[in-house]
């Protein structure tokens, strides 16, 4: 017997008791404008970012609030509403209830709910049932987390208001975990843009060794810790624009790999870049996690986009169709 959900139109509101570092409110992020010099931002895993909102009934660019390792600790003080948490492998506790991420829970007035992490995953994603209240900026409540443009970077003692907040209660319950959801260890690439730069051997370190994420990790990108991929010659290449997944090596030979605010323009070589379809699992990886480089054609690339595309929107409308009951 399906359960029938409670609808009550009213805020909901949550005092904030902990927050670890990069809390932020993303939306699926800010397109059309690195034109312009401005980050697209969003999450860092996007894919998991929809589920959450779709794991609800919510548009799947809705905003969410972007949880790091540091985790965050919620009091809820006024009203009633549901929750889905997806993302990395975390703990969430709401009262003397315990469940993992990947979850649809709902949270009452005077309940403490806690998202920590746990066995894996860097990034997890907190959706509301309603109208999360943030701020826009250029149409976008994406946070810039350098700048705080966008619906902001969120810390202890502040609140987080959700407007129209409902009871779904028919919703509750596990989110099917997709197997592409975990962590990459191993991620394809497509070597270039300036790939011409560095020579056969310093291409075989970057393909054959293996990379460690360092400490130098936020949401521009992260730093990594491996052999150096030191160019041929010294440089001087004019600043052109970068995508996220950019594998940019500085001067003295060490590899960042871009993320969701990366700057819209450099003039670093860039050895490969990271196919879109791996750098969710890319991001959920953890500092010193090691990761493996693994080549295929930028034809290759365009074929696995298609598939992974396909298979996301099928998951999604499985999603939607099992859980839209009202």
């Amino acid at each position: 017997m399906i359960k029938q959900s409670r609808i009550e139109m009213a805020d909901a509101v949550f005092r904030i008791l902990q927050a670890g570092p990069l809390l932020t409110i993303q939306d699926s992020g800010r397109p059309h404008l690195m034109r312009y010099g401005v980050p697209k931002s969003g999450p860092m895993d996007r894919s998991s970012h929809a589920i959450a909102n779709a794991a609800l009934g919510n548009d799947q660019h809705a905003p969410c609030v972007e949880i790091s390792m540091g985790g965050l600790t919620l009091e809820c003080v006024s009203g009633e509403i549901t929750v889905a948490v997806a993302g990395g492998g975390f703990r969430v506790d709401v009262g003397d209830h315990r469940v993992g991420s990947w979850n649809v829970l709902t949270v009452k007035k005077g309940q403490i709910l806690s998202i920590k992490p746990a066995l894996w995953g860097c990034w997890t994603y907190l959706a509301f049932a309603g109208a999360l209240k943030a701020d826009d900026w250029l149409g976008s409540a994406a946070t810039h987390a350098q700048s705080g443009h966008g619906g902001g970077k969120l810390s202890a003692n502040q609140t987080i208001a959700v407007g129209s907040a409902e009871i779904r209660s028919n919703r509750e319950g596990e989110i099917p975990f997709p197997v592409w959801a975990r962590a990459r260890h191993t991620v394809r690439v497509v070597l270039g843009p300036q790939d011409r730069y560095f020579d056969e051997p310093t291409i075989n370190a970057l393909l054959k060794d293996r990379f460690k994420l360092t400490d130098a990790y936020d949401r521009m990108g992260v730093r990594l810790r491996g052999p150096e991929l030191i160019p041929k010659e010294a440089l001087s290449i004019p600043s052109e624009a970068i995508l996220r997944g950019s594998i940019q090596v500085s001067g003295d030979g060490k590899a960042t790999i871009l993320l969701a605010d990366h700057q819209t323009t450099g003039g670093y070589p860039k050895i490969a870049t990271v196919i879109s379809t791996d750098i969710d699992g890319f991001c959920q990886l953890r500092p010193h996690d090691e990761v493996k480089f693994l080549k295929i054609l930028a034809e290759e690339a365009v074929f696995i986009m298609r598939r992974q595309s396909h298979a996301f929107e099928l998951y999604m409308n499985s999603l939607i169709s099992t859980t839209k009951r009202h």
